[in-house]
C-alpha cells in the first residue's frame, strides 16, 4: 500500500518558485525526499531534504523513469511551459499524483485568447477585447479605437509578452513586433487588443481541486523594470502582501464573482483546474477585472507568500488534498504578518544579460531569505544563471517593516551588474489614498469625455423622424422626440368612450455596472419601471401595465430573480401591473464584465374626456414651475460618473464621501432607485390642476423642460430656489463639472416639473406635501425671445 506519510517528491523547474517551494515542502515531517529537475544553486546547496537532478523540465519521458525508479508519489510542475505541454497527462499515464492541470486546463495560461472567450461565456468581469490571428484586421481595429488599449501575444512568453502603448504609433510599433518581427515567436501567432483597465494590480493565487479553492493572502506584483512602474515589462521585480486594498468585502466579492465562477465553469467545461490557480486582477473604480489567468505558482508572488504559511499548515498534505479531492477538509492557516520580496536581476534584463557571473552572499538580516532563481553552481562557485537571479524575502509584523529588511537583505548579495527596484511596496506606503486610483488629470469632466454624445442622441431622433412618420395610421401621431407616444383608440375606429393609450419604452443604462460590480439587482429593476411610468404620467396617463426584457450571455436564475424582484416592486410603486416580459439568452453577445443589460415598456391609459399632457394651448407667461425632489442620481449620468469615481480613485465600496460621518458606501448610495411619482403627479393631473409635466431624465432640465412647453415660451429656473443633493455636489466638485454641463448631465436635484396656473401653484403644493413630497417652486414661465431657449438656469454660481 502506498505510504503518503513518506512523499517522495519530484519538484520540476529551476526558478525562484522552485527554490520556495522546496523550501517549504522540506519543512513537512511527511516529506521524506525532494528532487528538483533540473534545479538551481539554491536547491543544488544547503537545504534539507533537496537535491537536484539534472532534467529538463519538458523531457516527460525522463521525469517519470526517474520518478518510478526513486518511487515519487507527488510530481510538483512549477513553470508554465510543461503544464501547457501535458505533464499531467504524462503523470496520469504513469500512474504518479500531479499537482497541476490537465492540458485543457492549462489553456487557461496557455492561450489569452481562449482564457477570455471562457471569461465571455461564464459572466467573469475583464476589459473588452478583440483577437486577431491576421495583421492587416488588427491594424484596422487599432485605428477604429479611441481609447487606450493593451496588447497581448497569445501564447506562453515568460511574462513578456504584453506591451503597453501610449499612443496609436507605439500600438501600431507593438502589433508589428508580435504579428511581423515574431518576437514572440508562434506566441504571436494571434494577438488580444484589449481595453486598457486603470486602478491598482492585485494577484490571488488559490489552490484547487476542481470544487473548492482555498486562497493565499492577495499579493500586488511589480512587473516593470524601472522604479515608478516605468519600462519594459518583465517576469516580475518584487511584490509584497498581503495588501492594503484588499479588504475582506473586496476579497469575498472577487470570490463570489471570479474565482467561484472560474473554477465552477472549468469544472462544466470538463477541465477541472486542479493545483495552483494565479488570478491576475485589475481593481478598478467599478470592481475587479480579471486581467490573466496563471495555472501555477506565480513568480515571484511565491517566494513571497510561502514565508506567510503558519507552522501548522502543512503545504505537502494541501497538495495531496488537492490531488484526491478532498480541499474542502483543510484549512489554510496564515500568520499574522506582511512579506516583502525585491527581485535582484543581472544587468540588461529584460534584455540581453550576461551569464556566469560570480555571486557572493553574506548572512542576511533574521527573518530574511534569499531565494535562488537564475543561479547555478561550478565547483561549489554559485554563478549567475538567468535574468532575474535572487529574490530576497522578509517577514515583519508591519509592511513597512518587512520592505525596509528586505531591502537589507538585499544588501548581503552581490555580483557585477546587480540591479534591482528601490520602490517595491511603494503604492501601500503612498499618503495618499489616491496612489491606488488611475493617474486621469484634472481638467474638467464632461459627458462626451464620458463617450456618451447628447447631441448625437437628439440627431438621431431628427434623423429617424421620417420613417416614423411613414408608419402613420389612425389612431397615431407618428412622431417620436416625446416623453411618450399617445395612440387613440377613437381615432382608430374604436367606440368613442374608448381612452387614448400611451405607451413608453426605456432602459436602465450605465447604471448597471454598479449592480454587476455590487452584486446587487433589486435597485436597478425598479429604475426600469420608473423610467417608463414617469413618462406616462407625465402626459396624464394612468399607468397599466408594465414588459421587461432580459438579455444576459449566460443567464444566472438568481441574479435575475432579484432583477425582477426590483421590476414587481417597481410595479407596485406605479400602480401597474407586471404584465409579462422576455428573457434572452444569447452566448457572446454582450461585452465582458457585463451579466446582463435590462429594459421594459410600459403602457398607460387616458380616459375619455380627460386632457393629454401637456396642454400647450393653457399655458401663459406667468404660470408657475413646481419643482419635485429627486432621489439622487436616478437613472442618469453614469457613464460620468464612473470617470469621476476613477479620478478620486474612490471604491465602490467604500465610505460615500458626500455623507458626513460615513454611511453607506459609494455604490449603495448611488444604486438609489429613481423616485416614482405616478400617484401624486395623477391625482393633480386628474384634478385639473396642471398644465404640463416634465421628467427630468438625460438632458437634465436643459433639455427635458422645453419637451413640455409651445414655441412661444420658455421655462426660467432660479437655482436658489432648490437644495442639490450632497452626491451631486460632490460629482460637480471632483469632476470639475461646469454649470451648464452638470444642468444637462444630471437632474440637479428636481426629478419632475409642474407648470401650474398662478392661483392653483399653493394647492398643488399642499397636496404634493400631503401625498409625502418635496416640492419646491423653482421658476415660472416667461416670453421666449426670439431665437431664444427653451429654459434658461439663473444664478447657477450657488452650485459651486
Amino acid at each position: 500500500m502506498e505510504n503518503l506519510d513518506e512523499l517522495q517528491i519530484l519538484l520540476v523547474g529551476n526558478g525562484g518558485r522552485e527554490h520556495a517551494l522546496a523550501w517549504k515542502l522540506s519543512q513537512s515531517p511527511r516529506v521524506k525526499s525532494i528532487w528538483v529537475a533540473p534545479g538551481n544553486g539554491g536547491t543544488g546547496k544547503g537545504l534539507a531534504k533537496v537535491q537536484n537532478v539534472t532534467i529538463g523540465v519538458e523531457d516527460f519521458a525522463g521525469l517519470m523513469k526517474f520518478a518510478k525508479e526513486n518511487e515519487v508519489n507527488l510530481i510538483v510542475p512549477g513553470p508554465e511551459v510543461p503544464l501547457v505541454a501535458g505533464i499531467e497527462t504524462a503523470c496520469r499515464t504513469a500512474g504518479i499524483r500531479c499537482f497541476g492541470p490537465s492540458i485543457g486546463a492549462a489553456q487557461m495560461e496557455g492561450s489569452k485568447a481562449h482564457a477570455k472567450a471562457f471569461m465571455t461565456k461564464y459572466n467573469i468581469p475583464t476589459a473588452s477585447y478583440q483577437s486577431f490571428r491576421e495583421y492587416d484586421a488588427a491594424k484596422v481595429y487599432l485605428d477604429s479605437v479611441d481609447y487606450k488599449v493593451v496588447l497581448k501575444a497569445d501564447g506562453l512568453a515568460a511574462g513578456k509578452g504584453v506591451i503597453i502603448p501610449q499612443s496609436n504609433e507605439e500600438a501600431h510599433d507593438a502589433l508589428k513586433t508580435i504579428m511581423l518581427e515574431r518576437e514572440f515567436g508562434a506566441a504571436g501567432d494571434e494577438v488580444i487588443i484589449e481595453e486598457y483597465l486603470e486602478g491598482a494590480e492585485l494577484s490571488i493565487l488559490s489552490f484547487c481541486d476542481g470544487y473548492t479553492i482555498r486562497s493565499l493572502p492577495a499579493a500586488q506584483d511589480h512587473k516593470q523594470i524601472n522604479d515608478g512602474d516605468k519600462g519594459p515589462m518583465t517576469g516580475g521585480m518584487g511584490c509584497y502582501s498581503p495588501t492594503t486594498i484588499a479588504t475582506p468585502a473586496l476579497v469575498e466579492e472577487i470570490h463570489r464573482t471570479i474565482l467561484q465562477r472560474t473554477i465552477d465553469g472549468m469544472r462544466l467545461e470538463k477541465t477541472p483546474m486542479v493545483g495552483m490557480l494565479f488570478t491576475g486582477l485589475m481593481i478598478t473604480s467599478v470592481g475587479p477585472r480579471v486581467l490573466e489567468y496563471n495555472v501555477r505558482f506565480g513568480d515571484p508572488e511565491t517566494e513571497t507568500l510561502l514565508p506567510l504559511l503558519s507552522s501548522s499548515t502543512d503545504l505537502a498534505s494541501v497538495m495531496l488534498a488537492c490531488t484526491d479531492r478532498y480541499l474542502d477538509a483543510i484549512t489554510l492557516s496564515i500568520d499574522e504578518k506582511f512579506s516583502c520580496t525585491v527581485i535582484a536581476v543581472a544587468g540588461g534584463y529584460p534584455g540581453t544579460y550576461a551569464k556566469g557571473t560570480p555571486i557572493i552572499l553574506s548572512a542576511p538580516p533574521t527573518n530574511t531569505t534569499v531565494f535562488h532563481a537564475g543561479t547555478s553552481l561550478s565547483d561549489d562557485q554559485l554563478l549567475t544563471s538567468g535574468g532575474r537571479v535572487l529574490a530576497i524575502t522578509s517577514a515583519a509584523p508591519t509592511l513597512k517593516e518587512a520592505i525596509s529588511t528586505a531591502y537589507s537583505g538585499v544588501s548581503s548579495v552581490s555580483f557585477s551588474g546587480m540591479y534591482y527596484r528601490r520602490d517595491i511596496g511603494h503604492r501601500a506606503l503612498s499618503p495618499t489614498p489616491s496612489a491606488h486610483a488611475p493617474s486621469l488629470s484634472k481638467s474638467r469632466l464632461d459627458y462626451a469625455s464620458a463617450g456618451v454624445s447628447i447631441t448625437s442622441g437628439n440627431a438621431l431622433v431628427a434623423a429617424i423622424k421620417p420613417l416614423v412618420r411613414s408608419t402613420l395610421r389612425p389612431g397615431s401621431s407618428a412622431s417620436i422626440g416625446g416623453f411618450g407616444s399617445p395612440f387613440s383608440l377613437p381615432g382608430a375606429g374604436y367606440p368613442a368612450s374608448a381612452p387614448t393609450l400611451i405607451s413608453a419604452i426605456d432602459g436602465v443604462g450605465t447604471k448597471l455596472f454598479l449592480a454587476h460590480a455590487l452584486d446587487k439587482h433589486d435597485t436597478v429593476g425598479i429604475d426600469c419601471v420608473a423610467m417608463n411610468a414617469n413618462d406616462l404620467v407625465v402626459q396624464g396617463a394612468e399607468v397599466l401595465l408594465f414588459l421587461d426584457i432580459y438579455t444576459t450571455g449566460k443567464l444566472d436564475a438568481r441574479v435575475a430573480g432579484e432583477f425582477v424582484k426590483g421590476v414587481a416592486e417597481g410595479c407596485r410603486r406605479a400602480g401597474c401591473v407586471l404584465a409579462g416580459g422576455e428573457t434572452a439568452e444569447m452566448p457572446g453577445l454582450l461585452a465582458e464584465g457585463v451579466l446582463y443589460d435590462a429594459g421594459g415598456a410600459a403602457v398607460g391609459a387616458l380616459e375619455e374626456g380627460q386632457t393629454l399632457l401637456p396642454d400647450l394651448g393653457s399655458m401663459r407667461a406667468g404660470d408657475v414651475l413646481l419643482g419635485l425632489k429627486s432621489d439622487g442620481c436616478h437613472s442618469n449620468g453614469f457613464s460620468l460618473i464612473r470617470k469621476i469615481l476613477e479620478r478620486a480613485g474612490l471604491g465602490l465600496r467604500d465610505p460615500a464621501p458626500w455623507i458626513e460621518g460615513g454611511g453607506r458606501g459609494v455604490g449603495e448610495e448611488l444604486l438609489t432607485p429613481t423616485r416614482i411619482y405616478v400617484k401624486p403627479c395623477l391625482r393633480l393631473a386628474r384634478e385639473g390642476l396642471v398644465k404640463g409635466f416634465s421628467h427630468v431624465t438625460g438632458g437634465g432640465l436643459v433639455d427635458n423642460a422645453p419637451r413640455m412647453l409651445p414655441q412661444a415660451l420658455t421655462a426660467e429656473f432660479d437655482a436658489r430656489r432648490w437644495k442639490v443633493p450632497e452626491v451631486m455636489r460632490w460629482l460637480k466638485k471632483e469632476g470639475g463639472v461646469e454649470d451648464a454641463e452638470f444642468a444637462t448631465v444630471w437632474n440637479t436635484g428636481i426629478g419632475m416639473v409642474l407648470v401650474v396656473g398662478e392661483e392653483e401653484a399653493a394647492r398643488c403644493v399642499l397636496e404634493l406635501e400631503e401625498m409625502g413630497e418635496t416640492v419646491w417652486e423653482i421658476g415660472k414661465l416667461v416670453e421666449r425671445a426670439e431665437g431664444g431657449e427653451g429654459c434658461v438656469i439663473r444664478n447657477m454660481e450657488v452650485w459651486n
